[in-house]
């Protein structure tokens, strides 16, 4: 369903928030490093997130690139869009409105998954997702969680055992063993 640029983008500002500077500004190579990425990949990233205005450029010595907001004012949906676009499809082009009772029924199935998922991601912070940046408990140890690669790991780690419950937004499996 992500774009492997929308998951590298997830993890590179999730390790950016999980820091404890906001005023920090971080360089391609840095975060890249920490996640396990490439440093061009990384900066192409960040191009993308910087022309939506999730993340903001600083020029100079000092000069990188910070959050351009606070992460609590970041959705998911806006860094998935970001990076892949908005996420809209019309399955069925003769027909304007997805509500209309005219429309196939695949058409109508496809809109209902659009539409969900758009109200989760939109649901999401970039702070929420800061907060609890790795499993913890059981899951922990012996997680193959991909938010869990590069030098990032340790740090993820770390902030998770801090972290407080995590709000349920719906979710089913929210309480179940973490």
């Amino acid at each position: 369903m992500l774009t492997q640029t929308s998951e590298a983008a997830v993890h590179g500002l999730i390790y950016m928030a999980v820091q404890s500077d906001p005023d920090v500004a971080f360089k391609p190579r840095i975060v890249a490093e920490a996640i396990g990425a490439s440093a061009s990949y990384m900066a192409k990233i960040f191009h993308m997130l910087a022309r939506a205005g999730i993340l903001k450029s600083r020029r100079g010595v000092a000069g990188g690139v910070q959050l351009g907001r606070p992460a609590a004012s970041i959705t998911l949906l806006e860094i998935v869009q970001a990076c892949q676009g908005l996420m809209i499809s019309n399955y069925c082009d003769a027909l304007g409105s997805e509500t209309s009772p005219d429309v196939c029924a695949f058409h109508q199935a496809m809109f209902e998954v659009q539409d969900t998922t758009k109200r989760v991601l939109m649901q999401w912070t970039l702070a929420e997702l800061a907060a609890k940046p790795a499993p913890t408990g059981e899951l922990g140890g012996n997680s193959r969680c991909r938010m869990l690669t590069g030098c990032a790991a340790d740090c993820f780690r770390e902030a998770a055992k801090k972290a407080p419950a995590l709000p349920s937004h719906g979710n089913p499996y929210q309480g179940k063993a973490s």
